[in-house]
């Protein structure tokens, strides 16, 4: 007798057959020939696209296994938020024992650490192999920690964020500006720091921003930074609505008046990229004041505060004269990153002056190959001819379908000058 479906189609993280079998009437809480659950095996594999279909199919979250745990706690202890945000379930049919356990087992995980939890559970004192990935159903970052044969994310700090907010526990802005500054990874792509954040957004309440606003005199700049996150995202309006923010007016004042004093690099990029969603004659020459600016992440996102006009149809945008001239030296800036950034966006122009051309057939020599796609795709969308080369110069591009409509603008420049009868290079 050959392996169930479902389970098999689990292993393989064939989502389409998962979510076609359980249409059919597959059995969700199907176990494999060691009596483990597929929604376990999804679990162990981080797969929360697998598990939300099996968990809408009907798999039982909360079934008690033979050594105590649950797929629930299991997802709590994979450390990572997308897991345990499908297996949390509704919170109305969760019983209070049920509650406690799951909030008791992510604070043990916060509290103690990955490292440490995965020493005591595996009694290994042998090296711990971090990998940085990506998760990217929910387009965040994680380690995978790897000791005694056993794998989880570093996620817990958000776990814990994620099942307090579940179960309608509130904590202050200081206490999770606190987690958040004292994650070891503390950047905005790292999927706690996102999740506490993207918490503290969905407030939308005067007492978080006036909190948020009280780091700005926090001595530690990553605090700082926080704040500054917080404020700008608190801007951008309850991420689960489409609502407005009736912050708008507020944040940019303050925001204006705190770059003008932040000295931080690290707090005045994020200053900067916030006042880059407001309309407002006073950010463009602010941002300017910046062109010089000794770091390199602060003259990145000078080209945030700019000026942009959307011209056409298709949604590309124009800058003004000055912010033109800006975004033409940032795309020499000695740093690479700046150069990738600012390159970036005048592909995606509509500027089609011969110095951004220039510009974009620069980007087809850096090392970055992100940089050279859009070199070659700018080029290809102002009928340069030099896109032709410049497609030749990107390299192979191991995620070919998550690009290929940018990488294929070369071939589509090439299709229309035979078109036209025209010679393409």
């Amino acid at each position: 007798m050959g392996e169930d479906p479902l389970i098999a189609a689990v292993r393989s993280g064939d989502h389409n057959a998962v979510r076609m079998l359980l249409e059919d009437g597959a059995d969700p809480n199907a176990v494999d020939e060691q009596d483990v659950p597929a929604l376990c095996l999804a679990v162990a594999a981080f797969d929360s696209s697998v598990a939300d279909y099996l968990v809408s199919g009907g798999a039982d979250a909360a079934r008690r296994l033979p050594d105590g745990t649950t797929p629930q706690l299991r997802a709590v202890d994979s450390g990572s938020i997308g897991l345990a945000f499908s297996l949390l379930g509704d919170v109305a049919v969760l019983g209070e024992s049920t509650r406690k356990e799951v909030l008791a087992r992510a604070r043990q995980w916060h509290e103690i650490g990955a490292v440490a939890m995965l020493r005591m559970r595996t009694g290994s004192s042998g090296a711990v192999e971090r990998v940085r990935g990506r998760d990217r159903e929910w387009s965040t970052d994680y380690h995978e920690i790897r000791l005694g044969g056993v794998a989880v994310r570093d996620g817990h700090t958000g776990v814990l964020t994620l099942v307090e907010k579940h179960f309608g526990l509130r904590p202050g802005v200081e206490e999770l500006a606190a987690r958040a500054c004292a994650l070891e990874f503390p950047d905005r792509e790292h999927a706690s720091w996102w999740e506490i954040t993207k918490t503290l957004a969905e407030r939308q309440d005067g007492e978080t921003w006036d909190a948020a606003a009280a780091l700005r005199a926090h001595p530690d700049p990553l605090h700082r930074r926080f704040g500054a996150e917080v404020l700008i995202f608190l801007n951008m309006g309850d991420p689960r609505s489409d609502s407005p923010s009736p912050f708008e007016q507020r944040t940019l004042e303050f925001l204006l008046g705190w770059a003008v004093a932040e000295e931080h690099p690290d707090v005045l990029a994020e200053i900067l990229s916030g006042l880059g969603q407001h309309e407002d004659p006073r950010v463009e020459p602010l941002g300017l004041s910046y062109l010089a600016h000794p770091a390199s992440k602060v003259r990145g996102e000078v080209a945030s505060t700019l000026e942009r006009t959307v011209s056409d149809r298709s949604g590309r945008w124009t800058y003004t004269r000055e912010g033109l001239d800006a975004m033409l030296v940032l795309a020499r800036d000695a740093d690479a990153s700046v150069r990738g950034l600012v390159g970036y966006q005048l592909a995606q122009s509509a500027h089609r002056e011969p110095a951004v051309g220039d510009v974009l057939a620069e980007l087809l020599d850096e090392e970055d190959q992100v940089a050279r796609i859009w070199g070659a795709f700018g080029l290809a969308e102002r009928d340069d001819p030099r896109c032709v080369d410049g497609a030749g110069r990107v390299g192979t591009v191991a995620e070919y379908e998550a690009w290929s409509w940018i990488l294929d603008a070369p071939s589509r420049y090439e299709q229309r000058q035979k078109e036209l009868g025209a010679p393409t290079a």
